[in-house]
C-alpha cells in the first residue's frame, strides 16, 4: 500500500500488474483432484496447500500440462504466483520512544497478562530469533524455516515484539509477554516480497494447528482469490484472523486486502490524541483501532530497537490482546471473540461506529468482561460459493436438512459489513413442503433459491427464487411445495436496507 509513514512496514501494492515469480498457481476442482493431480505432479507441479487443492508449477511446465486439464474442466483457478505486495524496510532514524504510551490507551497498563495460552501466529517476513528480545524466549515456535539474514525477518521481528516481547529487562514488552508466539516466514528475496502462495500456506499452517489468532500485518490493493480462500478456511476451522487496515489514509483510502475481506477483524491506527492517524486507511470494514504511532519495536537490522508508525503495529496489539482475552475466557469461540473485541472498544471520534476507528480503540479491561453474543458457528456462509459442493469458497458447511434429518433450528447473527447474509443448503423431499420461520431481534428477510443459482447477492433471474418472505417486523415465514422430484435448495437470510445487524433463530422443516 502506498503512503507508508516513518518506520511503518505494511505490504505495498501487488496485483495482476506485479512481476511474476516464474511460477503458476493451479487450483483443481475437488472432484477432479485425484486424476488431475497425478497429471499435474507428473508434469512437475507441487502440492502446496492441500485444503485448496492448490499446486505450484513452473510457467514452462504449466504451458504443457494445463491445456489438457482445461479441456477436462478440472481447473478452478490458474494465475501467476505473483507478489501480494512488498514490505518496507524499517528506518533507523526514528528514536526509540521513552515509554510504551499505548498501554494506557488500550487500558492494559494496570492489568497482569496471563501465562501462555491461545497462540498468536504472525504470517510475515519471519522472526530473527537471534535478536536479544527473542534469545531464550519461551513459547516461540517457528512454523517453517525463517530467513533472518540481511533484510529477512525485519518486519516480522518488529510485529512479533509488539505481540510478545518478554519481560527480560531489555527494550520492549509486548501486549501479551508470555504468549505462544508462532511465526510463518512468507517472505522471499531480501525479505520484502511476499508471494500469494506463501501467505496462503502460512494462514492454513496456523489454522491447521488448532484455533488461535492469526495476525496479517500485510496487504495489497488487489484482491487475491487464493488468500481469500485461505482466510475463509481458517475462519471455518475456528481461528480469529486479524489484519492491518493499511496505510493509505493520505492516498484516497482504496480498499485493501485482506483487511476488506468479511470475517477479518480489521484494525486501524490511532495516535496519542486517540484519533485515527492521517496514514491509517478508512473503510466500512474497519472494526476497531489501536495505537499505531511511535510504537517501540525490535528490529533485525542491528538487533536493536526503533520507533515505528503504521497499522502494521496496531494490528498485533489487537492480536495479542485477543489471545489474552481468549486465554482468560476459553468458553468463547472465534465468532464470539470477534464481537467481544470490537464491541467492547472505547468509542472515539464520531459517536458510534465510523470508518476511521470502527467501534473505537481496543479496551482490554472491557473485553475481559464484555457480555458475549450468541455464537455464529456456521460461518462463513455468505453466499452460494461457500456452501455448494464445488463452490469457490466451500468450507465444508453441512446442510441444514437432509433426507434423514428433516428439521433443524439454527441460531445465528448478521452484520452489514462483516456478515451481510447467511445461506444454507437444504433438502426438499419429493412432493413435500419446506417451511422456514425466522424470528429476529430486528427485521430480516428470508428467501428460498433453486439449485443452479450462481449468487444470492447478484442474481437477477427471478425464476432462481422459489419463495420469498419480506414482511416488516421481527418474524418472517415462507413455504414451498416441491412439485417434482426431491431437490437441493438454498435458504438465504438477509438484512433489509437500513438494518445494520441482527440476531435470529430460524426453524426449517421439510415434510
Amino acid at each position: 500500500m502506498a503512503g507508508i509513514a516513518s518506520a511503518a512496514a505494511v505490504l505495498g501494492t501487488g496485483g495482476p500488474s506485479a512481476a511474476s515469480s516464474g511460477q503458476t498457481l493451479v487450483e483443481l476442482k475437488p472432484w477432479a483432484s485425484c486424476s488431475a493431480a497425478a497429471a499435474l505432479v507428473g508434469a512437475g507441479g507441487t502440492l502446496i496447500v492441500p485444503e485448496l487443492h492448490l499446486y505450484r508449477i513452473s510457467d514452462a511446465d504449466a504451458g504443457r500440462a494445463l491445456p489438457g486439464l482445461r479441456r477436462k474442466g478440472a481447473l478452478r483457478l490458474v494465475q501467476p504466483d505473483r507478489p501480494a505486495g512488498t514490505l518496507a524496510r524499517l528506518d533507523f532514524a526514528d528514536p526509540l520512544v521513552a515509554t510504551e504510551w499505548w498501554r494506557a490507551a488500550v487500558r492494559a497498563d494496570t492489568l497482569t497478562p496471563p501465562p501462555a495460552g491461545k497462540p498468536v501466529t504472525i504470517v510475515d517476513s519471519g522472526i530473527d530469533v537471534t535478536h536479544p528480545e527473542y534469545l531464550g524466549r519461551a513459547n516461540t515456535v517457528l512454523l517453517n524455516v525463517q530467513e533472518p539474514e540481511g533484510f529477512g525477518g525485519e518486519h516480522g521481528t518488529a510485529v512479533g515484539s509488539v505481540v510478545g516481547a518478554p519481560v527480560n529487562g531489555l527494550g520492549t514488552v509486548g501486549i501479551y509477554p508470555e504468549a505462544v508466539l508462532r511465526s510463518w516466514d512468507a517472505a522471499t528475496g531480501e525479505g520484502t516480497r511476499l508471494d500469494t502462495s506463501e501467505i496462503a500456506e502460512g494462514i492454513l499452517a496456523a489454522a491447521n494447528d488448532g484455533p488461535g489468532v492469526i495476525n496479517l500485518s500485510l496487504g495489497s490493493n488487489e484482491r487475491e482469490l487464493v488468500i481469500e480462500q485461505a482466510v475463509y478456511q481458517a475462519v471455518r476451522k475456528g481461528s480469529l484472523v486479524v489484519a492491518a487496515s493499511g496505510n493509505d489514509g493520505d492516498a484516497g483510502n482504496p480498499l485493501g486486502y485482506p483487511a476488506s475481506i468479511p470475517h477479518v477483524l480489521t484494525v486501524a491506527a490511532t495516535g496519542r490524541d486517540d484519533r485515527a492517524t492521517s496514514f491509517s486507511s478508512r473503510s466500512r470494514f474497519v472494526d476497531l483501532a489501536a495505537p499505531g504511532q511511535s510504537i517501540a519495536i525490535a528490529t533485525a537490522r542491528g538487533k536493536g530497537f526503533v520507533s515505528g508508525d503504521g497499522t502494521s503495529f496496531a494490528a498485533p496489539i489487537v492480536s495479542g490482546a485477543a489471545a489474552w482475552v481468549w486465554t482468560v475466557r476459553p468458553e468463547l469461540d472465534s465468532t464470539r471473540l470477534f464481537e467481544v473485541i470490537r464491541r467492547s472498544a472505547r468509542d472515539v471520534e464520531t459517536p458510534g461506529r465510523d470508518d476511521a476507528t470502527g467501534f473505537g480503540i481496543l479496551d482490554v479491561a472491557s473485553a475481559l468482561t464484555y457480555p458475549a453474543p450468541v455464537p455464529d458457528p456456521l460461518e462463513p456462509n455468505d453466499d452460494l460459493d461457500f456452501i455448494q459442493l464445488d463452490g469457490v469458497y466451500n468450507t465444508g458447511i453441512p446442510p441444514l436438512t437432509t433426507a434423514q434429518r428433516p428439521a433443524t433450528t439454527v441460531l445465528a447473527r448478521l452484520d452489514v459489513a462483516e456478515d451481510p447474509r447467511d445461506v444454507y443448503r437444504v433438502w426438499v423431499p419429493k412432493g413435500k413442503t419446506l417451511r422456514a420461520v425466522a424470528t429476529a431481534d430486528t427485521d430480516v428477510d428470508i428467501a428460498l433459491w433453486r439449485q443452479g443459482t450462481v449468487s444470492v447477492k447478484e442474481s437477477i433471474v427471478g425464476s432462481d427464487r422459489l419463495a420469498r418472505a419480506v414482511t416488516r417486523g421481527p418474524k418472517e415465514a415462507l413455504s414451498y411445495r416441491d412439485p417434482g422430484p426431491g431437490r437441493v435448495a438454498y435458504v438465504a437470510v438477509t438484512l433489509p436496507k437500513g438494518v445494520s445487524g441482527a440476531t435470529y433463530r430460524m426453524r426449517v422443516t421439510a415434510g
